[in-house]
């Protein structure tokens, strides 16, 4: 097994090409944990929830300890009725009976094509080998494992030190396409070897996915999967024991996150480049992010990225029909960390020349200050492109 990337103590890995959809690569992760590990969660709000999602938030809500996060490529199950939720819980006591654990402690994930019935027969056909490959498999096997249309795996591994003792951390997560996360296709799970209480864990990871997934945009789509799951096994003898300890380890599992995101829109399907929309001088913070939004989420603004045009009229249209407050004539705008826009007015000069070289970089930031209040909002997004087109023209066929 490779062991490249460092594992936090007492978790085992399995990674199966069980032939769901996709025939020469492995399409199924599973997590074990070796003891009783708190669970957490952080779920899509699309109201069409996935099978996976409503299944997940009820073993949470039972209570218990978790064991095992079960993640499978290539079926959403989503909108797929009672008959997908029955074919979800059957999956997950397949899976159990061969490890040893309850069906309840087992989380899963799916991704997909939303639609279609789990192919149940592949389903018990292969829950023995997903089982016995326990242990043989490394973390980034699982990351390969949950890819659909992305373009390398995501993962992320850090370590804390607490109590003079380490923490180990590790995150993968799933992403390229419908992707602007409300809680991508996307899937996150992470993975820590401290003892945390439930209600402190669930707390750091929604923190964590409120300042990286959740600040994330590729396309503005929400899917009926996202997911970002969570364990912390104690295995490691490492307590946490005060909020000085939490914060530590939050910001831990905050830097895994935000990794990962930062993956997420850099692997944009079709995307060629990562825009970086940080907006200062709002109301509120929530004033902040709805115009950041306005300008991530516009084909207008995001086809100019592409075509490395630096047309500061579609970022400020943006802004102006965003529902953010503000006064336009107070609104500051930079592209590259070159001033386009002071004061409501256009700054004078050859700025496609200026600006010509921080077009051409993978890396855009564009910086608005709306002259107003103390709010302010980071967000990444990506550009759109002929082939998120193509890609997304061709997806199910």
């Amino acid at each position: 097994m490779d062991h490249i990337v460092p594992m936090p103590e007492g978790f085992r890995f399995a990674a199966h090409n069980a032939g769901f959809r996709y025939k020469e690569r492995d399409d199924v992760a599973l997590v074990v944990s070796d003891v009783p590990a708190a669970g957490a969660g952080v779920f899509t709000k699309n109201l069409f929830q996935a099978a996976p999602v409503t299944v997940a938030k009820e073993n949470l809500a039972a209570g218990k300890p978790v064991r095992a996060v079960l993640i499978n490529a290539g079926q959403a199950n989503a909108c797929t009725g009672t008959q997908g939720l029955a074919n979800c819980r059957e999956t997950l006591a397949l899976v159990a009976a061969g490890i040893g654990v309850a069906p309840d402690e087992i989380l899963p994930a799916s991704t997909g094509v939303i639609g279609p019935q789990l192919k149940m027969d592949i389903w018990r056909k292969e829950a023995p080998a997903i089982a016995a490959k326990l242990g043989q498999s490394s973390p980034l096997d699982a990351a390969k494992a949950i890819m659909t249309t992305d373009g390398f795996p995501k993962i992320a591994w850090g370590s804390v030190e607490i109590q003079g003792r380490e923490v180990k951390l590790v995150g993968m997560a799933k992403g390229a396409g419908m992707i602007c996360p409300n809680m991508a296709t996307m899937l996150g799970c992470v993975l820590c070897d401290a003892e945390v209480a439930p209600g402190d864990w669930q707390e750091a990871l929604a923190a964590a996915v409120d300042a990286s997934f959740n600040a994330v945009t590729v396309d503005g789509d929400t899917s009926t999967n996202d997911c970002v799951l969570a364990l912390a096994n104690g295995a490691s003898g490492v307590k946490i024991a005060t909020q000085d300890e939490l914060a530590a380890l939050g910001a831990a599992v905050n830097e895994i996150c935000q990794a990962l995101a930062y993956m997420i829109v850099e692997d944009a399907e079709g995307g060629t480049k990562i825009i970086r929309i940080h907006v200062v001088g709002a109301e509120d913070n929530m004033q902040a992010e709805t115009a950041a939004r306005a300008v991530g989420h516009s084909p207008l603004v995001k086809t100019a990225m592409f075509g490395r045009d630096a047309n500061w009229g579609r970022i400020v249209a943006a802004l102006g029909r965003s529902g953010a407050e503000f006064n336009p004539d107070a609104v500051n705008l930079a592209i590259g960390g070159v001033p386009v826009f002071t004061a409501g007015q256009p700054v004078e000069g050859d700025l496609d020349s200026l600006l010509a070289p921080h077009m051409r970089r993978g890396e855009i930031a564009i910086d608005v200050d709306l002259g107003g209040g103390g709010g302010e909002y980071l967000l990444l997004a990506s550009d759109l492109t002929y082939d998120y087109v193509k890609i997304n023209a061709d997806y199910r066929s």
